[in-house]
């Protein structure tokens, strides 16, 4: 029993010096993000292969938004008019989003931010995995 208590006190002191503080993710949110897969409450993962819409996230300060777009071959991209505004707070040195538009409020949070990768939790369980997105030129040699 002591050896079982042991294990799962050193798990947790490892899960919580090794996790990111809110303003190291805060720093990686911004920029072009496609998603990658999605892991649902009872483990099971979808994972996404190709992708025709990538979320653009901009941040200053204590707010953002997300705008959903469209890439195209040439580099650029073309909106789809979707653009949701959120505002950015820490509860219990968790990063979180909370989303506020005509139709929904809802919240998600940062579980992992980096330069390529980034994880979110919606309040439904679902972890979102996104990867930075690069553009693609085939106008260029």
């Amino acid at each position: 029993m002591k050896r079982k208590a042991i294990y799962i006190l050193a798990l947790t002191l490892l899960a919580a010096c090794g996790g990111q503080s809110p303003s190291s993710q805060l720093q990686h949110l911004a920029g072009y993000w496609e998603i990658s897969s999605v892991t649902l409450p009872n483990g099971v993962k979808k994972e996404f292969t190709l992708n025709t819409t990538v979320d653009f996230i901009e941040v200053s300060d204590s707010t953002g938004t997300r705008q959903k777009l469209n890439p195209q071959l040439d580099g650029s991209f073309r909106t789809t008019g979707t653009v949701e505004s959120f505002d950015v707070t820490v509860s219990n040195d968790t990063l979180m989003l909370l989303y506020h538009t005509p139709f929904d409020n809802r919240k998600e949070w940062v579980l992992e931010a980096s330069e390529e990768e980034l994880l979110v939790k919606n309040p439904d369980g679902k972890v979102y995995t996104y990867k930075k997105f690069r553009k693609f030129n085939l106008t260029e040699e």
